[in-house]
C-alpha cells in the first residue's frame, strides 16, 4: 500500500490492467460528452472548429511523427487530442461540462486533469501558439 499525498489515507496499489480497463470505461462518456457539447450553442464556433480540425489530424494519415516511430509515433497525437479536449472544455466551462457528463465526478475529474497535462506537456513557446 502507498500513502495519499492529500490525507495520509493508505491507498491500495493497482495493477495496470485494472487502470487500463477503467480508461476504455471512460470511452463512451467522453464521446457522448463531445458529442453534446458540439451540440451545445452557448460554446463558441471557433472552439468547436479547433476541435474538429484536431479530430481531423488525429484521423489523418499525415503525423509529425510517423506512427511506425516506436513509442512517440501516437504521442504526437495523444497530445493534441487532450489539446483540443481541453481548449473545448475550457470553453464550454464546468457547468456546461457538469450537464453533459453521464459519468461520476471523480471521472469527470479524472478526464479534466488528462486533458490540461496534454497541454501542460507542450513546450511554453509552442503553447503560447494555441488559440485562447
Amino acid at each position: 500500500m502507498t500513502m495519499s499525498r492529500l490525507d495520509e489515507t493508505p491507498v491500495e496499489k493497482r495493477q495496470v490492467k485494472e487502470i487500463a480497463l477503467e480508461a476504455v470505461l471512460l470511452i463512451p462518456n467522453v464521446v457522448k460528452l463531445l458529442a453534446r457539447i458540439i451540440r451545445d450553442p452557448r460554446v463558441s464556433v471557433r472552439r468547436k472548429s479547433f476541435a474538429v480540425a484536431a479530430l481531423i489530424y488525429v484521423i489523418s494519415p499525415i503525423d509529425l511523427i510517423p506512427d511506425f516511430v516506436g513509442g512517440f509515433g501516437q504521442l504526437d497525437d495523444l497530445v493534441i487530442a487532450a489539446v483540443a479536449l481541453n481548449h473545448l472544455i475550457a470553453g464550454a466551462g464546468r457547468e456546461v461540462i457538469e450537464q453533459h457528463w453521464d459519468g461520476s465526478a471523480d471521472a469527470l475529474d479524472l478526464v479534466l486533469a488528462a486533458t490540461e497535462w496534454g497541454t501542460e506537456i507542450i513546450p511554453s513557446p509552442l503553447r503560447r501558439l494555441l488559440p485562447s
